[in-house]
């Protein structure tokens, strides 16, 4: 008989643009006792965290809930349930989750029209626009904060050209939410995705959405398409039903509404951890919050440049959350991403596509944002690159971010 080990993962400072580190109360609220999904103390929560994530991304929308699954569910659901067969979407692709889009969008059957940019870079809203009025989509597909480049998009003005041609707009806000402004009824999103994974520092399992009306009636459009032969009589097609019956979002509205219409089993748990992390996340405050992310990223930055590694792509447009270095010539970047890990239980990222090998990508999100992670990273990445032969100013990175946290404090 095989004896397997007891589990013991292995306590790591995590730097990527997620998985990140999960707040101990969040851990804690996990392990609590389950609840029946239609026990009134269960749905309470779960109009308590629609509630929360309504402030989170702040919309007056009615729906706002978690589907269950990774992120990419929520993008999933989201997608299949605004796109028949024969519609025309638009992507703006910036970087690998841009493709991630089109890919799906293809499997509904829609007619992709895609315009790119250089990776680093960020679209021109105006560019953007153009394309829409010349390509006429019924949707815009469009992700808000690209991991594999580190850059963020613009997307107010995009956002209000297309309520004016009434074209629905869907956001991927995975990267984003709870860590940079997401303005969903501002920036006139019609449907945003987000991830727990990154910036609300939840683990990975569940991806909270929202839309709106005018979201809401395309979704409902396809909610009883009748079709087939009944009676030897073929009925009339006015549609096309939503192709997967677990990310139905017409179905899982009605289980998230009062009437609690039964779809799946709810992952009781889970919910339990989103509503911690939603709770600590609103305790904290929005705008404390990001402030205290830009606080880190000038910190991480400062410490970078002091140790004269060149940092990728525009800075106009970088992404506060996620900070790219470009791998100096002659070092193995997966090696000192191994000794990180191995010899200081820290791990930091590499990227995809044409950036592979050429990158690392440092996340500064949610719980793993903090002070002591950034300082023990810039010491740890000197360390390291000094034991792979590149010349570095002695201790200049953490001195750098220490004089940024200094004048910080000074000013508070």
């Amino acid at each position: 008989m095989n004896v397997f080990p007891e589990l013991s993962p292995s306590l790591r400072t995590i730097m990527t643009p997620g998985p990140v580190e999960v707040d101990p109360r969040v851990l804690r609220a996990m392990s609590y006792p389950i609840l029946g999904q239609f026990d009134p103390e269960f749905t309470n929560l779960m109009n308590n965290t629609m509630a929360m994530l309504r402030q989170l991304f702040q919309t007056s929308n009615q729906w706002a809930y978690p589907v269950d699954g990774t992120s990419r569910s929520g993008i999933e659901a989201v997608l299949t349930a605004l796109i028949e067969p024969g519609d025309r979407v638009l992507v703006p692709i910036y970087g690998r989750f841009g493709h991630l889009l089109v890919e799906i969008a293809e499997r509904c059957g829609a007619e992709v029209s895609i315009i790119e940019t250089t990776w680093g870079e960020v679209f021109d809203p105006q560019t953007v626009i153009d394309e829409m009025h010349k390509v006429k989509p019924h949707l815009v597909a469009m992700v808000h904060g690209e991991t594999s480049t580190g850059r963020v998009q613009p997307l107010a003005d995009i956002g209000r050209a297309c309520r004016e041609a009434d074209v629905l707009f869907a956001v991927d806000a995975v990267a984003t939410i709870g860590g940079v402004p997401v303005e969903t009824d501002a920036w006139f999103i019609d449907a945003v995705i987000g991830g727990t994974q990154k910036c609300i520092s939840v683990p990975s399992g569940m991806a909270p959405i929202s839309y709106n009306e005018r979201a809401e009636r395309k979704i409902l459009s396809r909610k009883r398409v009748e079709r087939g032969l009944r009676s030897g009589q073929q009925e009339k097609v006015e549609g096309f039903r939503i192709q997967s019956n677990y990310l139905d979002l017409s179905q899982l509205q009605d289980y998230w509404s009062p009437a609690r219409l039964n779809h799946h089993t709810e992952m009781t748990s889970m919910l339990y951890g989103l509503h911690e992390g939603l709770r600590i996340l609103l305790a904290e405050g929005l705008e404390a919050r990001f402030a205290r992310h830009l606080l880190h990223e000038e910190a991480l930055v400062a410490g970078l440049q002091a140790m004269e590694l060149p940092l990728y792509g525009n800075p106009a447009c970088k992404l506060p959350v996620v900070t790219c270095i470009e791998i100096p010539d002659g070092i193995d970047g997966e090696s000192v991403r191994a000794m990180l890990l191995e010899r200081f239980s820290i791990e930091i990222a590499s990227s995809f596509g044409p950036l592979k090998g050429k990158i690392w990508r440092i996340g500064t999100m949610g719980y793993s944002c903090n002070r002591k992670n950034v300082l023990h990273l810039l010491g740890a990445l000197e360390a390291v690159l000094l034991r792979h032969g590149l010349k570095l100013p002695a201790g200049a990175g953490v001195q750098a971010a220490l004089d940024v946290y200094d004048k910080h404090e000074r000013i508070a």
